[in-house]
């Protein structure tokens, strides 16, 4: 296969880029010349003797996004691999589920390529929450997301670290007036959980039009990442009422790409094949 460099001479790229290991993909430090092969989706790393391949990043940033809301990394990486995948959220119940020690569940995530991986720190003051939110982003630098909940405590740990450049999901939003605290400290995402709200005899998506509504006139940067979702057709009416992302369990993920029309059309078509 012919490759063509894209990189010109002396070129560095500034990210971490990826090599396939047993196991996974495992950070590659070093600094290397990028190929692509124009019709590929992913791009070749050449490290003399040998390619190395990792999926090409996606270059759209104003364009809807899914994450994938689990702790189970044989889930992620099957999913992962698809490039469809743009981020991981976790939580303190995930990781229980997971029956692992946390941080090498992030470690292991992180090793499959993620590059944005929510991740929750606890504390009752804000010093608590900001001091382990620090220890998060020295372990795992710039994949890490730090989760806080929308208290006035995780707003004031917000504000401060988003003033050092730290990224912030603030988590259980349920209200509008929720969502414009957390924009107004410089969350990175909200989190409005519609699934949870719909537990409780309230309109999930209701919300999330509301709090999409004020950002888009009030032209704010925070994204909102739509959160508890159950359902694939909740994964539509979220985009639809101007999510910019949607963190999704595996099993919603692959019920997107089901339907049984698509079952019986593949069907007659294999027959056809054949005939």
């Amino acid at each position: 296969m012919k490759l063509e460099s894209l990189s010109p001479p002396g070129f560095r790229p500034s990210r971490h880029l990826y090599r396939g290991e047993k196991g996974g993909l495992a950070p590659q430090r070093e600094r290397l010349p990028t190929h692509v092969d124009n019709h590929s989706l992913y791009t070749y790393l050449d490290r003399g003797s040998e390619i190395l391949i990792t999926p090409s990043p996606n270059t759209l940033t104003n364009v809807m996004k899914l994450f994938l809301d689990t702790a189970i990394v044989s889930d992620i990486e099957d999913r992962v691999s698809t490039g469809l995948i743009a981020g991981i959220t976790t939580n303190p119940t995930l990781i229980r589920k997971s029956g692992r020690d946390p941080w090498k569940v992030y470690t292991d995530i992180i090793e499959l390529g993620v590059e944005d991986l929510s991740i929750e720190v606890n504390g009752e003051t804000s010093k608590e929450l900001i001091a382990n939110a620090v220890t998060v982003n020295k372990n795992y630098g710039n994949v890490a997301t730090i989760k806080l909940p929308c208290t006035i405590e995780g707003l004031k740990a917000c504000k401060y670290l988003a003033n050092i450049g730290i990224r912030v999901n603030m988590t259980l939003v349920f209200s509008s007036s929720q969502a414009i605290l957390c924009s107004l400290a410089g969350a990175t995402y909200i989190s409005p959980f519609i699934g949870r709200m719909d537990d409780n005899s309230l309109t999930g998506l209701s919300l999330l039009h509301d709090i999409c509504d004020v950002f888009e006139k009030q032209k704010v940067e925070t994204k909102v990442l739509a959160a508890s979702i159950r359902d694939v057709q909740s994964v539509g009416r979220s985009f639809e009422f101007g999510a910019d992302i949607c963190t999704i369990p595996p099993k919603v993920f692959d019920n997107m790409a089901s339907h049984v029309l698509t079952d019986k059309g593949l069907e007659q078509f294999n027959r056809d094949f054949l005939t």
